[in-house]
């Protein structure tokens, strides 16, 4: 990318934009238009995050770091320039787009009988839940020619990952959830790689802003676990898909004062006790009040449901949940 290139991409993506994008608010007002506020980038205590909201610029006096959009997102995901740059162009680009490609797999769900049925092995058969979490189908084959109907270029949806570089769709047999700047396709097939992304950082915790306000919130692994939880009616849990956290999640735990409930995948390698033990000792040091909740072995809380626990039962594991 040339150096116009770069200018023309910090002038449309100013920093305090994408900073309060990320859930970034300033602590005090400085003069000329400075802002100060705590770190996004490690564990502030008190604030010490400057952006200069007229230059575009920021500098943290407590780790020392600083630069433009571009720095940020570089270090703010943990990525390097190339893969900075693209999370950008998307984040500038991407709303209008993935709003098209989400309503297009939401016609698509109810069209395709395989899409259902799995749904209903995966124990999601609430309308309220598909609707709740915009739960859509890729069949493959039929996005790119409705998305170039409505005037996107293919060179476009190459870039934002709905499209891959021969042209082909890139969900294809997927059913596909819509996640916080990024979509999540699960295969229907046993041959195909279960999880697709679209390139690029997975973003926050799941529904967080619906889930933020209870000081009592469940954390589970994958999506599926979230849907058959909320059907069951706890509405108060959110999810990193994944056992691995990134900064972005982690902060968002400990942004206030709760206790958070680890529903990790009782894995047979156990795995996912290792990832809950290690989260927890990381959360305590914040001071956010864990409990471990043991699941039986070899099940994680979608089969849970899947092989007849009730929301009954469950409630009696958080109550058991050790610290």
């Amino acid at each position: 990318m040339s150096r116009q290139a770069l200018d023309e991409l910090k002038r449309q993506i100013r920093l305090l934009e994408y900073l309060q994008a990320h859930d970034w608010q300033p602590a005090r007002q400085l003069s000329r238009g400075r802002l100060m506020g705590l770190c996004p980038l490690h564990s502030d205590h008190r604030p010490s995050f400057l952006v200069d909201t007229g230059k575009s610029l920021f500098y943290c006096y407590g780790c020392g770091r600083g630069g433009d959009v571009i720095r940020f997102a570089e270090l703010y995901h943990q990525v390097k320039f190339p893969e900075a740059l693209a999370l950008l162009q998307r984040w500038h680009s991407w709303p209008p787009l993935l709003h098209q490609a989400v309503s297009f797999y939401r016609m698509q769900l109810h069209r395709y009988g395989e899409a259902i049925t799995y749904l209903h092995q995966r124990g999601i058969r609430s309308p309220e839940v598909v609707e709740h979490m915009r739960i859509g189908y890729a069949p493959g084959g039929c996005l790119r020619g409705w998305l170039t109907q409505l005037g996107y270029p293919l060179q476009t949806l190459r870039q934002a990952g709905l499209v891959t570089a021969p042209g082909y769709d890139a969900y294809t047999h997927r059913v596909v959830f819509p996640v916080e700047g990024n979509l999540y396709g699960r295969s229907l097939s046993a041959t195909a790689p279960p999880h697709r992304f679209l390139p690029g950082a997975k973003g926050g915790l799941y529904s967080w802003e619906e889930v933020r306000q209870y000081p009592e919130v469940i954390l589970v692994e994958g999506l599926f676990d979230y849907a058959t939880l909320w059907q069951a009616d706890f509405c108060n849990v959110t999810c990193s898909m994944g056992n691995r956290l990134n900064v972005h999640q982690y902060r968002q735990l400990c942004d206030r004062p709760r206790t958070v409930y680890l529903a990790f995948d009782a894995d047979t390698n156990g795995s996912g006790r290792q990832a809950a033990q290690s989260l927890a000792c990381r959360l305590r040091e914040q001071g956010v009040n864990v409990r471990i909740v043991s699941l039986p072995d070899g099940h994680d809380p979608n089969s849970f449901f899947v092989e007849g626990g009730d929301a009954r039962q469950f409630q009696s594991l958080l109550e058991a949940a050790r610290p």
